[in-house]
């Protein structure tokens, strides 16, 4: 971490920041250039929390200013996942000097870097060609022996970092996830074998599935326009671990409907509380709610009690006591 960064005054004659930034795009961008987190190559980890705190603005404001330079400036990329932000004119601007010194730094900087293809997205403006091809350095073309490929970036010298990236994992993790459902769905339904045409199938279901639910949605009082709402709880058709995704959305719409909370909230905390009991069929549910202890009853006393006085034993009535 540099104790101070150089911003030079033709940074004031650059025609995107005298004409078509605002006073609160310059604010920003100096920001992004000289706050404590940047490092010698352009690329660093930072929070929009961070960055929110540190100018005085708010988190929506922050997310505002991150598209409008992504998007309209065109003058950074953002990752996400692992927090990395990439200045695209960096190198343009600062890196001009070689020297061992400069370029241990910039390589090791660029060996904590996750998201490969920022560090071509800023060389890509380096001026200098002995700094430009370390920065290429780190994404080389693909070689068999290698087992990291990225999408951006098509090979990277794995001498310089982890052969799995964030990126990798989740991807595996997601193929993972896919197959478990599979063998899901096939053991719930044994007579299901290779079919040519069983994707065919599976899509004219999920397509009468995702009618049947929108239309007891707008049946049953949940709210006819709120549109946004209904697809929300369509994505548990494909997005959840329900073996009869269709089937239990349904039933919780149901119980929603007869205790009169017809929220989406309520609904997906149902769906909610039934996965986290890895309840995945309308049966196991059902048998579920069965099997749980029934509100205890207080016990009705078959005793009865005589109403009025007591009679003492041995008295008898005398109809004709009082008469002449």
């Amino acid at each position: 971490m540099a104790k101070y960064r150089m911003v030079r005054t033709e940074f004031w004659k650059n025609p995107i920041v005298s004409e078509e930034m605002t006073p609160e795009d310059k604010y920003f961008y100096l920001y992004l250039l000289t706050n404590p987190h940047t490092t010698q190559i352009g690329i660093y980890k930072i929070t929009k929390k961070q960055m929110a705190f540190d100018l005085g603005y708010s988190i929506e404001s922050v997310h505002s200013l991150m598209e409008r330079f992504t998007r309209h400036h065109k003058l950074i990329r953002y990752n996400p996942e692992t927090r990395e932000i990439a200045i695209k004119n960096w190198g343009k601007d600062n890196l001009h000097k070689g020297g061992k010194p400069v370029m241990d730094c910039i390589n090791s900087e660029l060996k904590e870097v996750e998201d490969l293809s920022l560090i071509l997205y800023v060389s890509e403006t380096i001026q200098k060609s002995e700094i430009r091809s370390l920065y290429e350095s780190f994404c080389e073309p693909e070689s068999e022996n290698d087992t990291y490929l990225d999408t951006e970036c098509d090979e990277v010298d794995d001498t310089f970092i982890r052969p799995n990236t964030i990126r990798g994992q989740k991807e595996k993790e997601k193929e993972k996830e896919k197959e478990k459902q599979k063998q899901q769905q096939k053991a719930f339904n044994p007579n299901i074998e290779n079919n040519p045409d069983i994707e065919e199938q599976s899509q004219i279901e999920k397509t009468k599935d995702v009618k049947e639910i929108g239309e007891f949605w707008d049946n049953n009082g949940f709210g006819f326009s709120n549109v946004n709402a209904k697809k929300q709880l369509l994505f548990w058709l494909n997005d959840s671990s329900f073996l009869q995704p269709k089937d239990v959305i349904l039933k919780a719409m149901t119980i929603a409907c007869a205790n009169n909370k017809r929220k989406l909230n309520y609904v997906i905390g149902i769906l909610k509380n039934w996965e986290n009991e890895s309840l995945l069929t309308v049966g196991e549910i059902d048998s579920f709610h069965e099997n749980q202890n029934p509100i205890p009853r207080h016990k009705q006393s078959t005793e009865s009690f005589p109403a009025g006085r007591a009679i003492p034993s041995g008295f008898e009535l005398d109809l004709t006591a009082g008469e002449e």
